[in-house]
């Protein structure tokens, strides 16, 4: 293990050099050419087998040990969000409007720095390693296009890997949990319709705005009351369109939000209930309803061997970090739809360094990470492989 790490502190200038060449050239979603080209240019690099275009935009490649034994999928993912960057770095995006403001830019470095790594130590290895870069994780399916697209077949995984850097927690901090730790997703848009008229004379209208408002505020009792206190759930309404004119009631109002909980029990309690209080609180009104719910992911759950095996590799690879056993997140994830099927562990490396103003959350303009956190990172997930394969 000693060796591992010792490999990803000797790669770090080649691991900076990708994150920042990343961050400075961020796509979206389904957009990932550029980065996917340079992905699949450095694992050619390495003589593996490389296949491109998976799930549109997403990069496989296969590391076989020439030895029988399982497969352990990596997966990273490579995608941008719309955001203008305000951080002032001399390495910030160079593309207006988009940023690399969740870390995957370094996500897809430690990838490529993971594959160099058992590249070299392949004769530890057994089996064969999957490395899946993927695309659009940003809440526009990309998982699932790469699963539709087979990437869970031939040959299929018998145990998966997923990393964050986690600026929520400094660099030192590790977060593998046995379980759920992250969060099943739904979104919902509601179009609530009444009468329009003038904003003089409301007595004459039914005001979609008022129900609206009543709406909004009911939905909070959702959790409070309907939620177990034991268990755990947010339901956030986040948009709230309606109107154009300030002595106009308009005719509809939308309200657009998030739902996200951990236990299936749960989460199809407050999906009925949503349902329910939304229908209700609107006819009370007066006013009419058409709400539309979309699941964009269950939960991702870590299988408790796999995650054993994960920590007792960190705590032998990394004896002076912090290893948080009870670390989750309401945030969702796409990796889950993997996970489903294959067994795995989905951990968070701590990037955060208040001091040098590295703090800011995930999906901030002015999100950047103390870049230490890719050694860790890349030789956790490396050293990690090496002994599942075992």
């Amino acid at each position: 293990m000693v060796n591992v790490l010792k490999q990803s502190k000797s790669l770090f200038d080649y691991t900076q050099s990708l994150r920042r060449d990343f961050h400075q050239h961020p796509e979206l979603g389904f957009q990932e050419f550029r980065t996917a080209a340079i992905v699949g240019k450095e694992l050619r690099d390495l003589e593996l087998e490389v296949f491109s275009g998976i799930g549109q935009t997403g990069v496989v490649a296969m590391l076989e040990t020439g030895r029988p034994g399982p497969t352990a999928l990596l997966r990273f993912d490579m995608d941008a969000l719309p955001i203008q960057e305000a951080t002032g770095a001399e390495y910030a995006s160079l593309t207006p409007g988009v940023m690399h403001a969740c870390g995957h830019d370094g996500h897809t470095a430690v990838g490529l720095t993971v594959a160099r790594i058992l590249h070299d130590q392949v004769e530890q290895l057994i089996g064969r390693v999957k490395f899946v870069f993927q695309p659009a994780e940003e809440g526009l399916g990309g998982a699932e296009r790469m699963i539709d697209d087979g990437v869970l077949e031939n040959p299929r995984p018998d145990l998966s890997l997923a990393l964050h850097l986690w600026n929520v927690k400094p660099f030192g901090w590790l977060g593998i949990t046995p379980g759920p730790v992250m969060a099943a997703s739904e979104t919902f848009k509601v179009l609530i319709t009444g009468s329009g008229g003038h904003g003089a004379a409301p007595h004459l209208a039914v005001d979609p705005i008022i129900a609206g408002a009543q709406v909004v505020s009911a939905l909070q009792s959702i959790v409070s009351r309907n939620v177990p206190p034991l268990k755990t759930a947010v339901v956030s309404v986040t948009t709230m369109h309606g109107g154009d004119i300030f002595n106009v009631i308009p005719g509809d109002v939308e309200l657009t939000g998030t739902i996200r909980t951990f236990d299936p029990d749960v989460r199809q309690s407050v999906l009925e209930r949503f349902t329910q209080v939304v229908d209700g609180v609107a006819a009370s009104m007066g006013c009419q309803t058409r709400i539309e719910l979309q699941s964009i992911t269950p939960a991702v759950v870590n299988d408790p061997a796999i995650t054993a095996s994960v920590q007792k590799t960190a705590a032998s690879l990394l004896p002076d970090s912090e290893i948080d056993t009870n670390a989750t997140t309401m945030g969702s994830e796409d990796m889950a739809l993997m996970m489903q099927d294959i067994p795995g562990c989905y951990f968070f490396t701590g990037s955060a360094n208040p001091d040098q103003g590295l703090d800011a959350a995930h999906h901030n303009p002015r999100f950047d990470f103390d870049e230490r956190a890719l050694v860790h990172g890349a030789a956790l997930m490396a050293a990690a492989t090496i002994d599942l394969l075992k």
